[in-house]
C-alpha cells in the first residue's frame, strides 16, 4: 500500500473515538442512576421513563450508528478476516459475560440479549450492506423501524426467539436490544459512511486528527470501549452496593413517591394516601417492601404483592 492510502486508510480517526467516548461516559451516567434506583436510592422505574428513557435510547442509538460506521470503514475493501474474527470473538466472549452475571445477580431480568449481543450479530449481518446502495441501506433501515408497528406474534415470546424484535410480549430483561428495530442505526451508519466516502469526508477528518486537545483522552477511551463497557457496571454498582451499606436508602419514602405519583394519575389524592399508606404498611408487615423496590421479586412473591394490592385498593374505598 503506497504511503498515501495508507495514510487515507489505515490510520483512525480521532472524531470517530472521540463520539465513542461521548457515548461511554453518557452510559456510564444511565448505569448509574439505575443503581441508585436499583438500591432504592431512586423511586423505581425512575431510569427508564421520560427523559431518563430517551437518555438510555439515544446512547443504544449513537453507539450503534458507530458501529455501522466502523464495519463500513474498516472493510470497506475487503472483509479483513483475522482482525474481524478477533473482534467478534471479543464482543461474543464479552456478551457471555454479561448474561452469566446478570443471570446470576438478577436471574428474573437477565440480559439475554442486550446491546453487545446486538452487535456480534450486527457485524456479521452488516457485512454485506456495506456492499450495497447507500440508499438500499436507508430502505432497509427504514422497513426495521416500521416492521414492529404492524408485525408481532406470540410464536417468538419465548427468549430463544424473542431477540428477533418480533414478538407480541417479549421476556422481561434488565437489557433488551432486538434485532428488529435496533439493526437499522447499524444500517444508517453504513449508509452515512458511504455517503460521506464520496465526498472524500473521511480523509478530510483525518486531517482534523490531534487538534482536539483535552478532548483527545476521551478518544483514548473511545478506542477501549468494550474494554469500559464491561468494568464500569461492576464499579459502579458495587460503589453504589458499598454506599448502602453504610448508609441504607429510605425505602418508605421511594415507595411513597412512587406510589402517589402513579395512583394520582387516576385517584383522588384522599384515596391514594389510603391506598399507598396501606399497600406499605401491608408490605413491610410481610417484609416485601425492600425486595419489591429491588425488583427481585419471584413469582409467588408477585401474586402475594397483586393480592395486597386488591385488598387495598377495595378497603381504601370511602
Amino acid at each position: 500500500m503506497s504511503a498515501t492510502n495508507a495514510g487515507r486508510f489505515g490510520s483512525r480517526i480521532e472524531v470517530l473515538d472521540i463520539a465513542r467516548g461521548v457515548a461511554l461516559l453518557s452510559m456510564l451516567v444511565y448505569h448509574f442512576t439505575w443503581d441508585l434506583e436499583f438500591f432504592g436510592y431512586l423511586p423505581p422505574g425512575y431510569a427508564q421513563v421520560g427523559g431518563w428513557r430517551l437518555f438510555a435510547r439515544s446512547i443504544a442509538i449513537s453507539f450503534l450508528f458507530l458501529v455501522g460506521v466502523g464495519l463500513f470503514l474498516a472493510h470497506r475493501n475487503g472483509v479483513r478476516w483475522p482482525s474481524f474474527r478477533k473482534r467478534l470473538g471479543q464482543i461474543v466472549a464479552g456478551a457471555a459475560v454479561i448474561s452469566l452475571a446478570t443471570y446470576l445477580f438478577t436471574p428474573e431480568t437477565f440480559v439475554f440479549f442486550g446491546i453487545l449481543h446486538l452487535i456480534a450479530v450486527a457485524s456479521v449481518l452488516g457485512l454485506a450492506p456495506i456492499r450495497l446502495p447507500f440508499l438500499l441501506n436507508l430502505a432497509l433501515a427504514a422497513l426495521l423501524i416500521a416492521l414492529p408497528l404492524f408485525v408481532s406474534t406470540p410464536l417468538t415470546d419465548p427468549r430463544s426467539l424473542a431477540w428477533l424484535g418480533l414478538s407480541a410480549r417479549p421476556p422481561i430483561s434488565n437489557d433488551f436490544v432486538p434485532l428488529v428495530p435496533w439493526l437499522a442505526p447499524v444500517l444508517i451508519g453504513i449508509a452515512v459512511a458511504q455517503i460521506a466516502e464520496r465526498f472524500d469526508l473521511w480523509a478530510r477528518l483525518r486531517r482534523w486528527n490531534g487538534r482536539f486537545g483535552p478532548a483527545r483522552h476521551l478518544g483514548v477511551l473511545g478506542q477501549h470501549s468494550l474494554l469500559f463497557y464491561l468494568v464500569h457496571q461492576p464499579v459502579s454498582i458495587g460503589l453504589v452496593a458499598a454506599f448502602a451499606y453504610f448508609v441504607p436508602p429510605d425505602q418508605t419514602a421511594a415507595f411513597d413517591q412512587s406510589c402517589t405519583q402513579t395512583c394520582t394519575d387516576s385517584r383522588d389524592e384522599g384515596f391514594c394516601q389510603r391506598y399507598c399508606g396501606c399497600v406499605r404498611g401491608e408490605l413491610e408487615n410481610q417484609d416485601l417492601l425492600a425486595t419489591l423496590l429491588a425488583g427481585r421479586l419471584d413469582e409467588a412473591q408477585q401474586r402475594t404483592v397483586r393480592q395486597t394490592v386488591d385488598q387495598c385498593s377495595f378497603s381504601s374505598e370511602p
